[in-house]
């Protein structure tokens, strides 16, 4: 299994596909790195060299932010916008949609399963 950037990447598929296994690395990033470092989008990566993968590892590391720094950077932005108490933070704070999605009749996946009230009379 190679690891690149921290994370062991899956070794049985395609580099294309095995990169996207690293958070922030998307299909179109991972041909955009490959093509970068020289490599082949149909190689398995297994079959990938030690030199090749260095090569991928420090692509990566000068021009993209991935795993822990993006995951900082996007924790850090939500952080920010609680805190100055924008619309859109206040609704992450609520845990409700903050991109003008209707909450009467959706929203389920935000707001988690229906509460159950007490029956009337």
């Amino acid at each position: 299994m190679p690891r690149i950037v921290g994370v062991d990447v899956p070794k049985d598929k395609r580099i294309l596909i095995a990169l996207t296994y690293i958070y922030g690395i998307s299909r179109a990033k991972s041909a955009k790195i490959l093509k970068e470092a020289g490599i082949d989008v149909s190689v398995r990566a297994n079959d990938l060299t030690d030199k090749e993968v260095s090569k991928i590892n420090s692509v990566i590391s000068d021009g993209y932010k991935v795993e822990g720094d993006l995951r900082r950077e996007i924790s850090q932005n939500l952080k920010r916008l609680i805190s100055i108490g924008c619309y859109r933070g206040q609704r992450h704070r609520r845990g409700l949609p903050c991109r003008g999605q209707r909450t009467h009749s959706n929203a389920r996946t935000r707001k988690g399963p229906r509460r159950v009230l007490a029956k009337k009379k």
